[in-house]
């Protein structure tokens, strides 16, 4: 069995992997979305957002090796279970989004919201799958300040995040009914 850092970093890779795949998704459905008269929201925030990510994959990497401490392979492996989960999560939400779903705040007027798959049950499903993976992925090989500044870091971008969403949606930020348009929570 691989230790907690090799899994993490094995992990990493797997994630880096999927992380090129949204990438070229998101690309190809923003530029059908955009040709379909679709209208972008929160552009100010997404090249912080983007930083910050990439930022995050290389903490996770770095920090149980510049600062190693001995971590429970229990531990390990509960955060590997629950970062799996908030994958899951999030393609499930992809995958109810479709042609929708993308990485920045794109609305196409006319459309009805969506209210399926995990839409029916929460409002935003795709951000709490980033809120479980942004503290699960560096718990996973122990890198506690990683996931700390990762969750903390995460909050204050969905603050900003949901509520230009919300607006462009144009729904009442706070708790309500899960209903989406076409971006990454649904929008």
């Amino acid at each position: 069995m691989l230790g907690p850092v090799a899994l993490l970093h094995a992990y990493l890779l797997l994630l880096l992997v999927e992380r090129v795949a949204e990438l070229w998704l998101s690309a190809r459905n923003s530029r059908r979305a955009l040709s379909a008269g679709a209208v972008e929201s929160g552009r100010g925030h997404y090249p912080a957002m983007v930083l910050f990510h990439a930022g995050f994959l290389l903490a996770c990497a770095v920090e149980p090796v510049l600062w190693p401490r001995r971590w429970p392979p229990g531990l390990s492996l509960a955060a590997l279970g629950l970062a799996l989960l908030a994958m899951a999560l999030r393609w499930w939400a992809v995958a109810t989004l479709g042609e929708r779903w993308s990485t920045r705040i794109l609305v196409r007027p006319g459309l009805p919201l969506v209210s399926t798959g995990p839409y029916r049950l929460l409002r935003h499903p795709n951000y709490l799958a980033v809120v479980l993976e942004l503290l699960a992925v560096p718990l996973i090989g122990g890198a506690l300040v990683t996931a700390a500044a990762a969750t903390l870091g995460n909050l204050l971008l969905l603050a900003i995040r949901v509520r230009a969403e919300e607006r462009a949606l144009g729904l009442r930020s706070g708790p309500g009914p899960a209903a989406r348009a076409g971006s990454g929570s649904g929008a």
